[in-house]
């Protein structure tokens, strides 16, 4: 087989000249371009594989810290009731009460989930205080609707302390995927931050002993 060929090039049926081409020149510059086209392809793909893969991620963590916060709303609606029901008792804590009413309104009038953490923090901060004072008050234990409410509370406690693990292990598969390369490129572009965990205030690593 020739590795030259000879193409005739002519206007209106007139030869003007003659261009010699090297075919395996011509077949590389056919592989070339499509091994380009390959590269390209393949990293738009992934590039899109990604992308929707943070924004599954970045959704499941919005998702479950809706989860934390269910909770967390019912041990709001469950300490005032609390609060009602021991203050007559524990009239000269009143440094307390201030703690947990500050405490909630902080966490109401947050808006962001770093926030929201944070302000959760400081109720829980506030309510461990107030059980460990109520200890003080052997005669709350023979009031119905304390013991009730000190039920309820570590019922709820324990689903906070569930759904706040769920939490952290979503925010860990998601940071864990903006910080591996390549994929951490993808986050940079998108603009994919990582998400903070929830870090419960020291001493509050279990929830609150309710038995007092």
């Amino acid at each position: 087989m020739r590795k030259y060929e000879a193409i005739r090039i002519s206007e209106c049926g007139v030869v003007c000249g003659v261009t010699w081409y090297n075919r395996d020149n011509l077949n590389m510059k056919n592989k070339t371009t499509w091994i380009v086209v390959a590269v390209v392809a393949v990293v738009l793909l992934y590039a899109w594989s990604s992308y929707n893969s943070f924004v599954g991620k970045n959704e499941a963590v919005n998702g479950q810290w809706a989860q934390v916060e269910t909770q967390y709303q019912r041990r709001l609606d469950l300490i005032p009731n609390l609060v009602n029901s021991v203050q007559g008792a524990m009239k000269q804590e009143k440094e307390v009460f201030l703690a947990i009413a500050d405490a909630r309104t902080k966490y109401g009038s947050a808006k962001t989930v770093d926030e929201k953490a944070a302000a959760a923090t400081g109720v829980e901060s506030a309510l461990s205080r107030l059980l460990v004072v109520m200890e003080n008050y052997p005669q709350l234990k023979s009031v119905d609707a304390v013991q009730t409410l000190m039920a309820q509370l570590e019922g709820t406690e324990n689903r906070v302390s569930v759904e706040r693990g769920r939490f952290n292990d979503m925010v860990k598969d998601l940071d864990m995927s903006i910080k591996r390369f390549p994929s951490n490129i993808v986050a940079s572009i998108f603009g994919f931050k990582e998400r903070a965990y929830f870090e419960a205030a020291k001493g509050a690593e279990e929830a609150p002993k309710v038995n007092f």
